[in-house]
């Protein structure tokens, strides 16, 4: 019993001390943002400030205001499309197979190990030809799309659980197929739901790649304007500081308040299916 008491204090100083060293990145970061640029040097890099200067702050929301926007307009959308097809595809995958469905199903699952490089040629002409290349609508569409594989992989475990008897009785009263979706499916998956949310919110928020080669300035989502934030001559890294606490607000605060949801979520899927 003292044995594993001892070990269990090991355990928990262990886990203290990489708990500390992952969050001094965090620190570094939330000390720089709030300094002048006068004390930003190597060797006051672990100091707290002197006094809490916002200009950094201030400078950095003026430049990615409109970025920010720019990001809402992308994420927002593009994350609710995204669960809708993924949730409609997993439930006629898991519901209603038909014949080459497990098929479909792999090939699907086949579009998550493409690599962004290896289709940004053919992507710009595809947008460029349909209208839609430098747009936002252009890149919800990419993310809606790429988005498809994972949240439809999702939905499939999930919905697997749902007992077929419930269809049954529902499609004996002459229930069709989107009465069955929405008034069965729909409401059991609001855990779902926010699982692929977060995700899918989470990646297309701070995606980089498509938006850094698929737009110009004025369309550029909010992480491209924050690697801009670095000047020609003079870094201020105290606003490349609160710039990046700014872009990663909106995320940090999704799993705050939906983070018990998202790993109630997981679990679920992974029992049912």
């Amino acid at each position: 019993m003292r044995l594993a008491q001892i070990n269990r204090s090991l355990l928990y100083m262990l886990l203290a001390v990489m708990a500390c060293l992952y969050l001094v990145p965090i620190y570094v970061l939330g000390a720089t943002s709030f300094k002048g640029l006068d004390e930003i040097t190597l060797d006051q890099m672990w100091r707290l400030p002197s006094h809490l200067d916002f200009s950094g702050y201030k400078t950095a929301f003026d430049k990615l205001a409109p970025n920010f926007l720019n990001s809402l307009y992308l994420a927002v959308p593009a994350t609710l499309l995204s669960a809708l097809f993924g949730s409609l595809n997993g439930y006629v995958l898991s519901k209603w197979q038909f014949r080459g469905s497990n098929t479909l199903f792999a090939l699907m699952l086949f579009g998550m190990f493409i690599p962004y490089q290896s289709i940004l040629i053919p992507l710009i002409q595809f947008l460029q030809k349909i209208h839609l290349y430098n747009s936002i609508p252009g890149l919800i569409l990419v993310h809606v799309v790429y988005g498809l594989p994972i949240c439809t992989l999702i939905f499939r475990n999930f919905y697997a659980g749902v007992p077929d008897e419930i269809m049954e009785a529902a499609k004996i009263d002459g229930t069709g197929f989107f009465g069955v979706y929405r008034y069965i499916i729909m409401p059991l998956s609001i855990t779902g739901f926010v699982v692929v949310g977060i995700w899918q919110f989470t990646n297309i928020w701070n995606e980089f790649l498509f938006a850094v080669t698929l737009t110009s300035q004025k369309q550029q989502p909010v992480m491209v304007a924050l690697q801009n934030l670095s000047g020609s001559q003079i870094v201020q890294w105290n606003v490349q500081m609160a710039g990046a606490i700014l872009a990663a607000l909106p995320t940090l605060l999704v799993y705050i308040f939906l983070g018990k949801y998202f790993v109630r979520g997981l679990l679920a899927g992974s029992i049912k299916g």
